[in-house]
């Protein structure tokens, strides 16, 4: 439990980090997520997700 908390706390670091570095370009890309269809922002997801459980069980190994 305590190593998701550790995670969820790195994940709020880099979404601040990037809202703070770069508004600009996140409203931006907020516009752009707006017009793209449904499937393709699952698939994006879907492939996020499974990079992050790869790095996740490549480190815990």
């Amino acid at each position: 439990m305590n190593e998701l908390i550790i995670a969820i706390g790195l994940l709020l670091v880099f979404e601040g980090l990037i809202y703070s570095l770069v508004p600009g370009g996140m409203k931006r890309m907020a516009a752009e997520l707006m017009q793209m269809p449904d499937a393709t922002l699952r698939v994006f997801g879907i492939v996020i997700m499974a990079v992050g459980v790869l790095l996740v069980w490549l480190i815990k190994g």
